[in-house]
Formats: structure tokens, sequence, C-alpha cells
């Protein structure tokens, strides 16, 4: 593949691509470096085929599909993008609406969401100008689908990191137990974590990239620049935890953490 950039050395290969609007950096130990470039290929055939599924910004997707024309009649839809929307219909519960997939949507309010109709085959919007977008949970999804095909391919110790802001660590570094992961500098000191069999989520506002998180209660994007980070056994519940941590008050985030087990970095 020649989109699939790889390096191999010492039992370890490194490769990296772009998908998902982000650079994918992949990290994969073993001897057999013939099957471990499989591996990557078969990540790398995944997470394009989620993009084509649930992107929010391809019009030919199927959540696009769903966002042009879920207003007028139910529609159809496959059994991942029905997972997913599942998922972040259960999610928003646990969140207490802090994590919307509804929030682009025309005249959001917060009875925006309990306007969305999931039923077992089908989504349908009983108000005009829903539109549903995964942004904020489809590359911590995606670290779950390639931790089954990591299981699959009895890979135990890997890194995979998606843009530096959702990050599966699985096994250990061969160097030593567990994976550091550097999370860049508080004043003169170096902040850092270990993860093993664990996900890192990161999201925030940076100088250099456009404000992209809204609040649900304003309505308005955050301005604040900061991050926040997540522990989580799962990179699906990191991904919409840290999201709706950023959007919660401060006042709200500790009961969020304890409701998802995760640990919380500021």
């Amino acid at each position: 593949m020649k989109e699939v950039g790889f390096f191999y050395k010492n039992k370890m290969l490194y490769a990296w691509f772009f998908s998902m609007h982000t650079r994918a950096d992949i990290l994969l130990c073993g001897e057999d470096e013939p099957r471990l470039k499989q591996t990557v290929n078969q990540i790398y055939t995944e997470l394009n085929r989620l993009e084509k599924i649930a992107s929010y910004f391809d019009p030919s997707s199927e959540l696009s599909r769903v966002n042009q024309s879920a207003d007028v009649a139910p529609i159809p839809v496959g059994e991942d993008l029905h997972r997913m929307i599942t998922l972040c219909e259960a999610f928003y519960q646990k969140t207490d609406g802090y994590f919307d997939i509804t929030i682009k949507s025309d005249n959001y309010n917060r009875q925006t969401f309990p306007q969305l109709e999931v039923s077992d085959h089908s989504i349908f919007f009983r108000q005009k100008g829903i539109r549903l977008d995964l942004s904020g949970f489809l590359k911590g999804y995606a670290l779950e689908q390639i931790r089954k095909i990591l299981t699959s391919e009895s890979v135990t110790d890997s890194l995979i990191n998606l843009g530096n802001s959702s990050i599966l660590a699985t096994g250990n570094h061969p160097n030593g137990k567990a994976w550091r992961i550097n999370l860049g500098k508080e004043g003169l000191t170096t902040k850092d974590c270990s993860l093993n069999n664990q996900c890192l989520t990161t999201s925030g506002n940076e100088n250099n990239k456009p404000k992209h998180i809204i609040c649900p209660d304003t309505g308005q994007y955050i301005e604040s620049l900061d991050t926040l980070s997540v522990i989580t056994d799962s990179g699906t519940e990191g991904e919409v935890l840290s999201t709706a941590l950023f959007a919660a008050p401060a006042s709200k985030r500790p009961e969020l953490v304890q409701r998802f087990n995760a640990q919380y970095i500021h």
C-alpha cells in the first residue's frame, strides 16, 4: 500500500498513514514482519471503512445520508452506524447531556437530542434541521475496532496513536512494563503517564487549531485555551468522557469521572 509507510527494526514495526482527517502512528512488536505489516493494512482498511460510514464531513458517507433525509422519513442504516448511534444515545444519558451528537443542529437546545428516534433498523428526526456529528466519538470507537484486529492477529504489545489525541496501548513496551506517554509540560515539570491495556484520550483547544467543542448549556463554541485527558479501559468511553468533561462545568467533572471509572488528568 503506497498510502502506508513502514519501518521495521529490533522486532518492532513502525507504520504511519493518514485517515479520519488525522495522522495515525502505529507501533507493533513482534518477530514476524510480514504478518505485522498485514495487520497494519487491516487497521488502515478498517479506519477508512469507518470513515465512509460515519464521517460528518464526507457528503457521501452513510451518516451524511441520514443527516440529509432523516427529517423526512426514517432512514434505514447499517449495523455499524446503528451501533454507534445507539451507543451515543446511552452516553448522552450517562453524561447528563454533555456528550451530545446533535450539538450542530439548527436551532440547537437541550431538547434537540430527544427528537432523535432510533429504531431497530432506522433513524428518524422528529424535527427539521437536526444533524448528527460523531466526530467526538469516532476515533475512540475506532480504537476498539483496532483492538479487535490486534487480538485476532495475536499482537499483544502495541501502541496506536490517532492524532495524538486518541491513544491505545496494549501489553508492554519492549524495554519495560507498560508504555510511557509524554503529556507535555506544566511549568518546568514534564507530565507523563503509564498505559497498559488502556487508552489515553485528550480533548480541548490549542492555540493553532480552530475551536471545535460546543457547550450544550450555551450552544456556543468553548473559547478557553485548555486541554484535559482521561485514562480509560475503553477508547470509546475515553473519547466520550473527555469531550463531555471539557463541555461540562468544572463542578460536574468529578461526578462524570467517577461514573466512567476513569483517571482524570488536567
